[in-house]
């Protein structure tokens, strides 16, 4: 009977033997790269060569515009094949460090031999192709996921499959030497995600697709559904899922999906570079990130548009007026209000404006006026806006053509030189013209067109359309609830008008407006995206979601939330949620996965952040023992700071990065100003992309989607978090801390924690004089 020292000596020289053949394909690979990178040199000198060949001659410039392109593909596919090459050079350097994680022993008839499966990051196979690691994202790999020991089913391409897993076994290989190893029947085993989670990495999410649970890895492998709403507690794995998910559809579907056709709305900068590199270490390229304030600032250009930092500034001193305004803004109806606007709008109530060349009217707004006037009056507003622009390019060209004629125009050509002239015959010769007057015409109508080129691009642009003048008309017709004074919708219409004119937009008419834009207009779809994400799904509106629905009306939503953070206000459990969701998306196919377990934190934090939540209960905390978190109380501004100081001081001791979080950006000013005379100190803004080491002060809208090894919470006093309106904030904060965790209080201290179960914290009084 073998030992279980046995049985590790025997998986270790199989981990030597693998270890050896992926270090031969990576010298083989290492030896493609340099050939693929010196056939790529001399392409792209062959391309830079042709390139600079004369082009005078009509004849000559056809005949080379084709061997360019030639040259131009080649020099595409050289750059392509070796960057498929460097990226299997990373591949297989990762698996020489650890060549897999998981085995699995299946049979799938009683007569037939057992089969060991061995999974890991990515596939290798020897040079017979036969698979020595299979990759994380393939089907059988699903086994080692969401089985245990007995019959398992597991979906393939050609349909469900059932299987019967005898053994699951689990490794932890560093440096190609097996550092744990042990037989299980759960998902994945606490001691493998102890020894994960308790490592400490603030600049990057780690890629941990050797700690999957099962709840994640159906998340990570729905291709079903047209609407995945995740809601996780902190720290449950939903970005870690996401990241996953994203993987696993461009392996499954790697025929027909490039990571550009995917999108992930992230809820800040520095969260779009915390997550950048768990994609690239699983052999994919990464997806494009955007967050909301990049996405609408690319849509409104020369408009400042409120970010979501702004507004949560501006919030805090919001009243019930301001809510109830917002509430109805953000909604579902609003949008169907500017829908049905735009749908039942007549031409004569087109907010158009004139074209202006040179200062002067080149179309008026009564002749555009007239043409939108004369079309069916049944047209869909964006057949109708085509038709209007084609109308004025046909009058355009017209023009065109008469001022071709002109004096100005003979007196241009005949001081022109023969150089301009040539280039603007382009690709005409003089014998394709049946006079002199003619090709004096076509030259004519060349000078003219490029003259007149700003009075096309704005028709072609749609300029002449003037919509926010359109959503103001909107505004004044709609019908907004009894929880709204007339006084008070007139007050936001002329701060719309106000902020319009000083080029600034406020966040609550971002996608009613650009919604209005686009449906007038037949613009704003992209239909070539097959994948949305939406990360902290809580601080988006219903309105926005809806609009980015309408930006990308082909793709598919995963969006991702925690309900504890005041999500969709009125909105109490998350099935609720699904069907307003999906009521308001219109999608057949939709699926909610809930995420209860939190991973992040140790046992003692998590146990406080959850205590401050009225249902709090339904949150599990992970078995990772840590200190209790510690609340310290001064009296004193100056107090404070100091105490956070050596507070700060202590933490850096055993840890890279301690930070810093408060409720809003005039907080993090004042405390930064004072810890940078006395230590390294960054304060970071919502512009910044990267996250350093040392002390970092921020404020908690920042921090969304972060981790920290350790965090100390600035001034959480009743002053500051008053009444129940706060749990959020509070909760947020709280759950950001992974080891360490401390909430400083300017005098007394919030009751939403004074009321807590005192053994949850330690309390550190400074002794009044």
């Amino acid at each position: 009977m073998s030992t279980p020292n046995d049985a590790q000596q025997q998986e270790q020289q199989r981990v030597d033997a693998v270890i050896e053949q992926i270090k031969a394909r990576a010298e083989q690979t290492d030896h493609l790269v340099v050939k693929a990178h010196y056939e790529t040199d001399v392409i792209q000198k062959n391309y830079g060569d042709n390139n600079s060949v004369n082009t005078f001659e009509v004849d000559d410039r056809i005949e080379t515009n084709a061997e360019l392109q030639q040259q131009k593909q080649m020099v595409e596919r050289a750059v392509e094949s070796e960057a498929i090459l460097k990226r299997q050079v990373g591949v297989l350097k990762d698996l020489r460090n650890s060549p897999y994680f998981g085995r699995i022993d299946i049979q799938d008839d009683p007569d037939d031999d057992a089969e060991q499966l061995y999974i890991g990051t990515a596939s290798f196979v020897d040079d017979q192709q036969n698979f020595l690691v299979y990759d994380w994202r393939a089907p059988i790999s699903s086994v080692y996921y969401n089985g245990t020991l007995g019959q398992v089913d597991y979906d393939t391409p050609a349909g469900k499959q059932t299987t019967e897993l005898l053994k699951k076994r689990q490794f932890q290989i560093e440096h190609g030497e097996i550092k744990n190893m042990f037989d299980t029947n759960e998902t994945v085993g606490d001691e493998i995600l102890q020894s994960v989670l308790g490592e400490q990495n603030d600049a990057y999410m780690q890629n941990i697709v050797a700690t999957i649970q099962k709840e994640q890895n159906d998340i990570i492998r729905d291709t079903y559904s047209d609407l995945l709403v995740v809601q996780g507690v902190a720290g449950s794995g939903k970005t870690s899922a996401i990241l996953q998910r994203i993987a696993f559809l461009l392996y499954h579907s790697r025929a027909s999906l490039e990571a550009d056709q995917m999108v992930l709305f992230s809820p800040n900068r520095l969260f779009s570079h915390y997550i950048s590199e768990v994609l690239p270490s699983l052999g994919e390229r990464n997806m494009r990130q955007v967050t909301l304030a990049e996405f609408l600032s690319a849509r409104f250009q020369g408009l400042s548009v409120q970010s979501l930092f702004e507004r949560y500034e501006v919030d805090q001193q919001a009243d019930a007026t301001d809510r109830a305004v917002r509430d109805f803004q953000e909604g579902a109806s609003f949008m169907t209000q500017v829908s049905d606007y735009c749908h039942q709008l007549p031409a004569n109530e087109l907010r158009f404006t004139n074209i202006v060349f040179n200062g002067e009217t080149f179309f008026s707004r009564a002749e555009i006026t007239a043409i939108a006037t004369a079309l069916p009056a049944a047209m869909q507003p964006a057949d109708r806006f085509l038709s209007i622009k084609n109308t004025l390019i046909k009058r355009l060209k017209r023009r065109i053509d008469q001022e071709a004629e002109a004096d100005w125009v003979h007196e241009q050509i005949d001081q022109m030189s023969d150089e301009t002239y040539h280039d603007l015959l382009g690709d005409k010769r003089r014998g394709d013209f049946q006079s002199m007057d003619d090709e004096v015409f076509y030259i004519g109508k060349q000078i003219v067109t490029k003259r007149l080129r700003q009075v096309y691009d704005a028709i072609y642009n749609g300029y002449f359309l003037d919509t926010y003048e359109q959503y103001n008309d909107f505004l004044s017709q709609t019908t907004y609830p009894a929880t709204i004074t007339a006084e008070t919708w007139q007050t936001r219409l002329q701060q719309f008008q106000a902020g319009i004119e000083y080029h600034r937009i406020a966040l609550i008419d971002c996608a009613p407006l650009l919604l209005l834009r686009d449906i007038l207009t037949g613009s704003g779809e992209n239909r070539r995206m097959q994948y949305i994400f939406v990360d902290e799904m809580q601080d988006y509106s219903l309105a926005q979601l809806l609009y980015i629905k309408h930006a990308f009306p082909l793709a598919k939503f995963t969006l991702l939330g925690d309900s504890e953070q005041a999500l969709f206000k009125g909105i109490e459990a998350p099935k609720q949620l699904l069907e307003r969701l999906r009521d308001a998306f219109q999608v057949r196919r939709v699926n909610l996965i809930t995420l209860n377990k939190s991973y992040r934190s140790t046992m003692q934090i998590t146990n406080f952040a959850k205590a401050l939540l009225p249902d709090g209960d339904q949150i599990q905390a992970f078995t990772r023992e840590g200190a209790l978190p510690k609340v310290m109380i001064r009296y004193g501004e100056d107090q404070a700071l100091q105490g956070l100081l050596s507070e700060v001081t202590h933490q850096l001791t055993t840890t890279h990065t301690v930070a810093v979080l408060t409720r809003n950006l005039a907080e993090s000013k004042q405390v930064y100003q004072y810890l940078k005379h006395h230590t390294v100190a960054t304060l970071m803004a919502d512009s910044d992309r990267t996250m350093p080491q040392g002390v970092i002060v921020l404020p908690i809208y920042l921090a969304k989607g972060l981790e920290f090894d350790s965090v100390i919470a600035y001034n959480i006093s009743a002053e500051n978090y008053p009444d129940q309106d706060s749990v959020g904030l509070l909760y947020t904060i709280a759950s950001r801390a992974m080891h360490h965790l401390t909430l400083l209080s300017i005098g007394d201290v919030s009751p939403l924690i004074a009321h807590l179960d005192p053994t949850l914290f330690t309390i550190e009084h400074q002794v009044r004089v």
